[in-house]
């Protein structure tokens, strides 16, 4: 109990040391469209000096977005409005993302005292999904070339994009009424298909990015058209259509169209970007935010989660001095710590849970398997269900799932074989061993006839007399008195050099 004790102590005293990272994620967020991720390999570099001018932060904010992401981008923007820097520059290449970390990163970019450029980059970076809203809610927004922009439709929970109107006659064209149905085109604001939480979140999602564009004077139709249509447009596309400002091939030319610009602030005043001479600096995460990354990856959770899982189950089964239960407490309570910042299906933890569980009641209970293929199948069904999102970077991998599930069943079938090999091997000890035993007469007497079997001396009988040396076979036991009969041709049982032939014991 104390180790137990002892295991979680530890445990808590790790997790506390990272603060959640759902820290300040709103509670009206739409429903989850993607997947925790991070700003990944910033360069090493000296992170700006507090009350420091000229210096201009350059956050990178890579891979899927989540939690993480959020907070990482939260804290680069306080830390450069604390130091007074002329610009932050967000150097962005993602998939998407989680939309509540989404709205976090979008919150702080509207509320941030310091101008916030998006630059899509480097060439060949997409802003899909979630970047195209962070690259809209930016004061400045930039494309390197040969990168991309928009597909920013929510992905359906169960996969899939939110389905357009099926019913739609060929001939209706965007931005004309569908003569006869009374349907509006796909950017007025109602969907005439899918289910009523898609259209809720189609409707949200793109009332949302038209707000952005409205306030950063940028195209709204084709912003509500890549929500609702999944539109996505090269670096000269969205130049051309008023969706970027220009398009730079780095950091200078990035500063050198910035500067001079005048771009609306939080406050509602106005404010002139002034960069001129500024240097930039790459702010890479701390080590907090590096591990807070590393377990926020649902995978990484996800196998923290069973060998955690594994290690209490061999403690219960093999007691020995705690290792694997400590270690396993631990892993176990800083895999769930990830999970938790992910958005999870309840239904697919039940189905994990149970899955592990009956896989272990195979190896007490066995039941030739059968109990062992229910979980398997249960564990990989819960575990396909298990994060409750479809966006790119935050599934688990079906080749882990895959992997995990054959370990369980493949453990679950060595306990089955173990089983039936047990039943069909004969009984090694106890009364029922003695059956069919050979045994050797070593004394007949006044006090009854003995005999030597399997290495002790045994009181027995037969129904015929038997002479000192014969071989005998047991074949029934009545309390202390074994019943045999000769065996004249079978073979005689090893002599034992402690067997004696003296008197009889009590």
């Amino acid at each position: 109990m104390r180790r137990w004790a002892l295991a979680v102590i530890a445990s808590t005293a790790l997790l506390a040391a990272f603060p959640a990272a759902g820290q300040g994620r709103a509670a009206d967020a739409p429903a989850p469209t993607g997947a925790a991720a991070a700003p990944a390999q910033a360069a090493s570099a000296v992170a700006p000096t507090p009350g420091a001018t000229g210096v201009i932060p350059v956050l990178r904010l890579e891979g899927p977005i989540g939690p993480a992401s959020a907070e990482y981008i939260a804290r680069g923007l306080a830390d450069a409005a604390g130091s007074k820097a002329p610009m932050v520059v967000i150097r962005i290449d993602t998939p998407g993302g989680l939309a509540s970390s989404t709205r976090d990163i979008v919150r702080e970019i509207l509320g941030s005292p310091v101008p916030v450029a998006a630059w899509v980059a480097p060439g060949g970076a997409h802003a899909a999904s979630a970047g195209t809203y962070i690259v809209m809610a930016s004061h400045v927004a930039a494309m390197a070339p040969a990168t991309n922009i928009g597909a920013a439709t929510p992905v359906a929970i169960g996969g899939g994009p939110t389905p357009q109107e099926p019913d739609r006659e060929p001939d209706a064209q965007d931005g004309e009424p569908d003569a006869g149905r009374g349907k509006t085109r796909p950017g007025s604001g109602q969907s005439a298909s899918g289910g009523a939480m898609e259209r809720k979140v189609v409707n949200d999602s793109a009332a949302w990015m038209r707000a952005l564009a409205q306030s950063r004077g940028r195209n709204v139709e084709w912003s509500e058209r890549a929500v609702r249509e999944g539109l996505s447009l090269s670096a000269d596309e969205a130049l051309e259509n008023g969706v970027v400002d220009f398009i730079v091939a780095d950091l200078p030319a990035l500063l050198a169209a910035a500067e001079g610009r005048e771009v609306r602030m939080a406050d509602g005043k106005v404010a002139t970007v002034a960069v001129a001479g500024a240097t930039t600096v790459d702010v890479a995460p701390d080590w907090r935010l590096e591990l807070l990354m590393l377990l926020s990856n649902p995978t990484v959770a996800y196998v923290l989660l069973l060998v955690g899982a594994y290690g209490i189950f061999l403690e219960a089964t093999s007691p020995g001095f705690g290792v694997l239960g400590v270690a396993g407490a631990v892993l176990l309570l800083t895999g769930l710590f990830g999970l938790q910042m992910l958005p999870l299906s309840y239904a697919g933890i039940a189905l994990l849970l149970l899955g592990f569980a009956l896989v272990v009641a195979e190896v007490f209970m066995p039941s030739f398997g059968v109990l062992g293929l229910i979980g398997t199948i249960a564990f990989i069904i819960g575990s396909i269900m298990l994060v409750d999102t479809t966006a790119p970077g935050f599934g688990i991998p079906i080749w882990l799932i895959v992997a995990v599930a054959a370990t369980n069943l493949l453990v679950g079938l060595v306990f089955v074989r173990l089983a039936l090999a047990a039943r069909r091997r004969p009984v090694a000890s106890g009364a029922e061993e003695l059956q069919r035993s050979p045994a050797r007469v070593i004394e007949v007497g006044a006090n009854g006839t003995w005999a030597w079997v399997h290495g002790e001396r045994w009181r027995v009988k037969a129904g015929a007399p038997l002479v000192v040396g014969q071989q005998l076979r047991v074949i029934g036991r009545e309390g202390l008195v074994l019943e045999v009969e000769p065996l004249a041709d079978g073979p005689a049982p090893p002599d034992d050099p402690a067997g004696p032939t003296g008197p009889p014991g009590p």
